[in-house]
C-alpha cells in the first residue's frame, strides 16, 4: 500500500514541478472583473477579435452535484479565446502542426477566498513561432493589473 501512495506522491510532486515549463502565470491585485476587461481590451486594441468566452467556474459549478462534489475550484474562472490571422497564419506556415495552438487563449479566474486577487495565465508556446506567440500572449496578459 506504501508503494502505490509514495508513487502517487511523486507522480503529484513532478507535475507541480514542470507546471512552469508548459504555463505562464501570474497572480495581479486587482479584482476579477477588472483583470478580465483588462485582458479583453488588451485584445482589441491590437486589432484582434475575442473568439469565444469559455465559463470555466460556472460550467464546474452546474457539474459538480452531477460528479458527487459541491467543493467549489474557482470564485469565478473564463478562459478568453481569440486569434490573429497573421500571427496564425506565419505560425503554421513555419509547422502545420503549430494549429494546435490556435486559437490563443489566455485565462482568467480567482480562487475562493481571495476576491481582492486574480490569476492570469496562459500556456507557454513551443518551436520556431514560440517567440512571437509569448511576445503577445505575454504583452496583453500584462496588462492586467496595471
Amino acid at each position: 500500500m506504501r508503494r502505490p501512495l509514495a508513487l502517487l506522491a511523486l507522480l503529484f510532486t513532478a507535475g507541480s514541478a514542470l507546471a512552469d515549463d508548459w504555463m505562464v502565470r501570474r497572480q495581479v491585485g486587482s479584482s476579477f472583473e477588472e483583470t478580465r476587461e483588462a485582458i479583453v481590451l488588451g485584445i482589441e486594441n491590437r486589432g484582434l477579435v475575442v473568439n469565444y468566452t469559455s465559463h470555466i467556474a460556472d460550467m464546474l459549478a452546474r457539474t459538480g452535484a452531477d460528479l458527487g462534489t459541491n467543493r467549489p475550484v474557482f470564485a469565478k474562472a473564463e478562459i478568453i479565446e481569440f486569434c490573429s490571422a497573421g500571427l496564425s497564419r506565419r505560425m503554421m506556415e513555419a509547422d502545420p502542426h503549430n494549429i494546435v495552438l490556435c486559437p490563443f487563449s489566455i485565462a482568467v479566474y480567482a480562487l475562493p477566498g481571495e476576491t481582492a486577487r486574480t490569476w492570469v495565465a496562459y500556456r507557454k508556446p513551443q518551436g520556431k513561432a514560440a517567440p512571437a506567440i509569448e511576445a503577445l500572449l505575454g504583452e496583453i496578459a500584462g496588462e492586467a493589473g496595471r
